[in-house]
Parts: C-alpha cells; sequence; structure tokens
C-alpha cells in the first residue's frame, strides 16, 4: 500500500493545543469496526455505550520530562535533545535524538541546566540519523529529567509547555515512568470516570508500554510495507494475562484503550491469541491486512495523516470506513491528535 493511500485533509484550527478546559469534557464518536456507522457522543456517555462484561485494557506508562535543552560548549548555542532510552546498564549512556543532527559530533560537549555535561560519543549505528548517544559521567535518574527536562510535546503542538501540560499530559491512572510521549488515548479518563465504570461492573487492567519512536516516528517510506518500526519496551503481569486469557475464554469483549495498549496485547499473544506474561521489546507494525489476535474494541484519538497510529486503526476496521469517519469528524468539528477528541471503534 501507499503512504498517499492514507492522507486526508485537516484544517489547522483542528489540531488541538490545547487540553480540554477540564479534563474528560471530550467529544466522543463511536464508529462500528464493520459498518463503519457512526454516532455523536460526549465522553461522559462513555460508561453507556460499553457492555458490562468488557475488559478494558490501559497502558500505565508515565512520560517521561525527556525534552532537554543543553549548552553546546564549542558555540554558546542552545542544543535541543529528545531523551529515548538508556543504552548502558548503568544508566550513563542514552540514545537522543538530536535536532541538526549533522552537526552534533562525537566528541562535543553540552551542558545542562544543572550544570552536568554530556558527550557525544561514536556509534555507527547512528551514522546518516537524527540519532546520537550522549555519555554523562553519572547514572541518569528521575530527578536528573525533573532538574533539566521539559514535558515532550509532539511538534505539532506549536507553543512550549507549560505547568498545565505537567498534568494534563500524564494520565490519571499512570505510574511507571519512561515514556518520550503520553499514551494520549488515556487522557480523557478522569478519577469519576474511572468509578462510574466500575458502578458498571467494567473490569478493567494495566499493561505498560514506554512510549518510544515506534509510536511517533514519521513513515518516510513511499510503500508502507517497508516501514520498520523502532522498538519499544513493554511489560505484561502474570495476573493480567490470565484475567484477559480468561475473558477471551468466557466470550468477553477485550476493549484496548490505546494504540499501545493494541500493539502491547498483539505482541504477547501466541498466533491463537494467547497472552503471555514477561518483559519484552516490540517492532510490530499493524497495517491493513493484519488478523488480530485479542482485541476486539478500541478507544483511541484521532491520528495524523500518513501515520503508523492511522494505519492501525485502518487494520482494525478498513481505510475507507476509517478515512470516511475522518471527514465526518472534520464536518462536526471534532479536534485531532494529543488533545483532541476520542474515538470509539466496536
Amino acid at each position: 500500500m501507499n503512504l498517499t493511500d492514507f492522507d486526508f485533509d485537516l484544517p489547522e484550527e483542528l489540531i488541538a493545543q490545547h487540553p480540554s478546559g477540564i479534563r474528560g469534557q471530550d467529544k466522543l464518536m463511536q464508529m462500528n469496526r464493520f459498518t463503519g456507522k457512526v454516532t455523536h457522543h460526549l465522553m461522559d456517555e462513555l460508561p453507556d455505550l460499553i457492555a458490562p462484561e468488557t475488559l478494558m485494557v490501559f497502558n500505565d506508562s508515565r512520560v517521561r520530562r525527556a525534552r532537554c535543552y543543553g549548552i553546546k560548549q564549542t558555540t554558546g548555542r542552545e542544543q535541543e535533545f529528545m531523551f529515548l532510552n538508556q543504552i548502558d546498564k548503568d544508566g550513563c549512556v542514552w540514545n537522543v535524538m538530536v535536532k541538526n543532527a549533522k552537526k552534533q559530533k562525537p566528541g562535543m560537549n553540552y551542558t545542562f541546566s544543572d550544570g552536568s555535561t554530556g558527550t557525544i560519543i561514536e556509534n555507527e549505528k547512528n551514522n546518516g540519523t537524527e540519532f546520537r548517544s550522549l555519555k554523562f559521567d553519572f547514572a541518569l535518574d528521575e530527578s536528573w529529567f525533573e532538574k533539566n527536562g521539559h514535558i515532550p510535546l509532539p511538534p505539532y503542538i506549536k507553543r512550549e509547555d507549560t505547568e498545565e501540560d505537567s498534568e494534563r499530559y500524564q494520565n490519571v491512572y499512570s505510574k511507571n515512568i519512561g515514556s518520550s510521549a503520553c499514551p494520549t488515548a488515556g487522557l480523557h479518563f478522569t478519577e469519576d470516570m474511572l468509578k462510574k465504570l466500575d458502578a458498571k461492573g467494567i473490569e478493567r487492567e494495566f499493561v505498560t508500554l514506554h512510549v518510544g519512536l515506534g509510536t511517533f516516528l514519521p513513515v518516510r517510506e513511499d510503500v508502507i510495507e517497508n516501514h520498520k518500526m523502532h522498538e519499544e519496551w513493554f511489560s505484561v503481569s502474570e495476573s493480567t494475562a490470565e484475567k484477559i486469557n480468561q475473558a477471551k475464554k468466557d466470550g468477553r469483549p477485550i476493549l484496548a484503550v490505546g494504540t499501545t495498549s493494541v500493539r502491547t496485547l498483539e505482541s504477547c499473544s501466541t498466533a491463537d491469541g494467547i497472552v503471555q506474561a514477561g518483559t519484552q521489546k516490540t517492532s510490530i507494525f499493524i497495517y491493513p491486512g493484519y488478523k488480530f489476535k485479542v482485541v476486539d474494541k478500541m478507544f483511541t484519538n484521532f491520528h495524523t495523516p500518513e501515520s503508523t497510529l492511522l494505519m492501525l486503526v485502518s487494520a482494525f476496521s478498513s481505510r475507507e470506513n476509517i478515512l470516511a469517519a475522518y471527514k465526518n469528524a472534520v464536518e462536526n468539528k471534532y479536534h485531532f491528535f494529543s488533545y483532541g477528541d476520542a474515538m470509539l471503534i466496536d
């Protein structure tokens, strides 16, 4: 399939630049994955749209303050780094995505706001890419990122991060820190909404996938089958695997909240749909033609044109159904992307 098959027209004013005034006060489109029929709701109505026997699966990863700025010692200029994951077991060497990567070479030093220094070191894997390996003489911990980092808002949000983002770009149930971007489908859920789901007897479980480049790196191949996903780390507990497998055995639907939950469940399952517990990495790329093994329903945001996320939801329904629903969303002034409105595909 061609990359242009997943393009669509989106007025810039519908790209949400800020979260809604009150968390959870968002529009919700419901779409039948088989017929493409859509109905329009508000997020408050979600508990009435979900059957009580449904098992919901959330991603509880928490966003790291991963966007950091260092001063290049040779020029005195500010340089932006996106910290993705540590490379060594000690936490002194990190894989980072760098702006103006061609000018950032091994041996160059950068001073961060707390006075610490990072040095680019040689890594053949990074040649010709926007990635570099940055080494410190001590292990970076979360307190370092709290001092030096910013909330890593996506590039289509055309502003600097604020204190509001420190709260609103995190899910209320997030706890395992490590993501370089928020699993944003969860941003629509409030503590009150979780209580309403509890009151209806709707069970929920949690997995962890730390969002990295596998989720948000653009597709640069004209033929999408040639695109290679970057690896992302995920974990599924024994009890969560057991509960999902029992629900499947009982014929109960599995509703994945967010594409990262979808990718986790489809990555950790056997060919016959048995979810296996454990910690591992995934580079799964889901696009039309993929046969889902675990997920029956999906709660998600509205995704960017030509993105792997749009391809994933198209695989869950069809490209035609999704693009028609997105056209409907544009006509009804839904807001798109991370701080935008929501979609329930069932």
